[in-house]
């Protein structure tokens, strides 16, 4: 007999940007922090976590956004999935449409190939639509770029036993972005945030849909969809990652 207990955990932000319509006032960090925890026995036994933070301020023409997530994962005992990033932001506005940005952003995935991979870009960016329903906007830049790639050494089983770290290199890279979110109605909103970095060592791809629906004023559920692709991982391990996730959104402001 199967028995299982799946648990949804919220986690509660610190500040910026989530679900409420609109740009967050001036002077004053606002956001939304949202984590799942899924735990099954039995014929299987499987653990997975992940908790994301975003947080975003705005004074006068500036505008500074920050993300944290991480993941992890073990199935039958055997660990898949470690990964931590972040990214930090500033734009600054020229126009109502126009602004340039610069920013970094570092992943630390144990089972992406990379034993890390960090970026510094700056480039400008557009807003193509920017409504109280919907806003898109767009991002073009360079920048430059260094990591590691990473041998994973597996047993019979498939866990990994050894990692070994080839030597890191930096290269110039070329970033695009794409941000999107649309309000269906006042409880339902639907986001996609697209990045692309593409250097001589790899060509890194992410992109994460997701449908968040209020539950009140401060609580909503999340369903996410994440895909990360990197073009050049270590042998033996697998380009494409994908992730599916059932989250409780906590929010302030």
């Amino acid at each position: 007999m199967i028995q299982a207990r799946w648990m949804i955990l919220a986690m509660l932000p610190w500040a910026a940007t989530a679900l409420a319509d609109g740009a967050p006032p001036e002077g004053l960090w606002q956001g939304a922090g949202q984590g799942g925890l899924v735990v099954s026995s039995g014929n299987t036994s499987a653990t997975s976590a992940n908790a994301k933070i975003d947080l975003a301020r705005v004074d006068g023409p500036w505008k500074n956004t920050l993300f944290v997530g991480g993941l992890y994962g073990r199935t039958n005992g055997i660990q898949n999935a470690d990964r931590l990033e972040a990214r930090y932001r500033v734009d600054h506005s020229i126009d109502d449409r126009l602004f340039w940005f610069a920013g970094i952003d570092g992943v630390r995935d144990l089972f992406s190939g990379f034993a890390y991979q960090a970026t510094a870009s700056g480039g400008i960016g557009y807003r193509f639509v920017a409504t109280d329903a919907t806003s898109l906007s767009g991002t073009l830049g360079v920048g430059y770029q260094r990591l590691q790639p990473q041998q994973l050494v597996k047993d019979a089983s498939g866990a990994v036993v050894a990692r070994i770290n080839d030597p890191a290199s930096g290269s110039a890279v070329a970033t695009a972005g794409l941000e999107y979110a649309h309000a269906l109605t006042k409880s339902t909103k639907v986001t996609d945030k697209f990045n692309v970095t593409s250097g001589s060592e790899d060509t890194a791809v992410a992109n994460d849909v997701g449908l968040a629906v209020s539950m009140s004023n401060r609580l909503a559920l999340s369903v996410g969809f994440g895909v990360r692709y990197n073009t050049k991982p270590a042998a033996g391990v697998k380009k494409l990652d994908q992730v599916t996730t059932i989250n409780v959104v906590y929010k302030i402001g």
